[in-house]
């Protein structure tokens, strides 16, 4: 390899809300070397989501902030180009957490080995990778759907939530998606075999979500939080049970909302609410991902991509991705995809 820099994209300030292109920069710096049980990975799919945002604020979290400086966070999907540790050699293709830049350095423990005969490499990052395990353990294992009861997924056309609804289909629930704008929708119901999907940017929403629940809601997929999961905390069944995995709506809000909201609610209904984090049950990935390459396999779970080409156009796509405007599984294409 003779290549000697590369471009990456770093953080230089934290934006107290909505971000902007100026918050990060895109600059040349040297291709890392590899060193001793080293790998030293070309980048060619990096991964946009949404707790990216929640990485660039200085705060205890499950996992620490991004410094000033520093190379944003991001799971990628690369070629090996030079490898000094025995368990990869060149040309291996691998998932990993590399952030925004187009080479990058791993010790292996972290580094997953992908096979490009099984579906596109880029899956890795997705429906095969942490959105589809989001997906996968946060509807199954703390949403606990029964056949016949009614699923609710928002942020349905996501890359988290197309998967969301499709798993609950075969587990044979009644899904119902909310969604920003008709084309979106169309997707999540015609493409997708959504029992129905709402548009939260309507201004009937609020009756149209209970129109589409008219049996109420036994488990609902949380993505978005704020006023989207209100209107859907007042169909909540007895006993119902919410995933709670994200809640992109608050992400950029420079204070928070006024809240806790409708747990009275709560209480009387009986409603189990628990949040999670996907590598609680790393554990038990391995067979997660069988079930679910079979079910991507044999056309059972579908996925879309929206992929943006240039590390450089990384920032102004995770704006875009606050905002709502992706649609499917967001990524940015750094460097060429040889399987193709």
């Amino acid at each position: 390899m003779t290549l000697k820099t590369q471009r990456r994209v770093v953080l230089v300030r934290r934006p107290p809300g909505e971000p902007t292109e100026e918050d990060f920069r895109v600059e040349e710096a040297p291709v890392p070397e590899c060193g001793p049980k080293e790998v030293l990975v070309r980048n060619i799919y990096l991964s946009l989501d949404p707790y990216m945002r929640g990485r660039m604020r200085d705060v205890a979290s499950y996992a620490p902030p991004v410094g000033i400086g520093e190379v944003m966070t991001g799971g990628t999907v690369g070629e090996v180009v030079a490898s000094n540790h025995p368990g990869f050699k060149v040309g291996d293709f691998v998932e990993e957490r590399l952030g925004w830049q187009q080479y990058g350095i791993s010790q292996g423990l972290g580094l997953r080995k992908i096979d490009p005969k099984l579906a596109p490499i880029s899956t890795a990052n997705g429906v095969l990778g942490m959105p589809g395990m989001t997906a996968y353990f946060g509807l199954l294992e703390v949403g606990k759907p029964r056949p016949g009861e009614t699923v609710v997924v928002s942020a349905a056309s996501g890359a988290v939530g197309q998967i969301v609804g499709q798993i609950a289909k075969i587990s044979g629930c009644r899904v119902v998606g909310i969604a920003g704008g008709a084309k979106k929708c169309a997707f999540v119901k015609d493409d997708l075999g959504f029992d129905a999907c709402v548009d939260y940017k309507g201004a009937d929403f609020k009756q149209a979500l209970q129109q589409a629940c008219p049996d109420g809601v036994d488990v609902y997929f949380d993505n978005v939080g704020g006023s989207v999961s209100d209107a859907v905390f007042m169909n909540l069944n007895f006993f119902a049970r919410v995933s709670l995995c994200g809640s992109i709506s608050q992400y950029n809000a420079d204070k928070p909302e006024m809240g806790p909201r409708l747990l009275g609610l709560f209480v009387g209904r009986r409603v189990n609410m628990r949040g999670f984090i996907v590598s609680d049950f790393i554990q038990h990935w391995p067979a997660a991902m069988k079930q679910m390459g079979a079910w991507v396999r044999s056309g059972r779970i579908k996925y879309k991509k929206d992929i943006v080409q240039g590390i450089e156009n990384a920032p102004r796509a995770f704006i875009g991705l606050l905002r709502g405007e992706n649609f499917g599984k967001l990524q940015v294409q750094v460097g060429t995809d040889p399987t193709k």
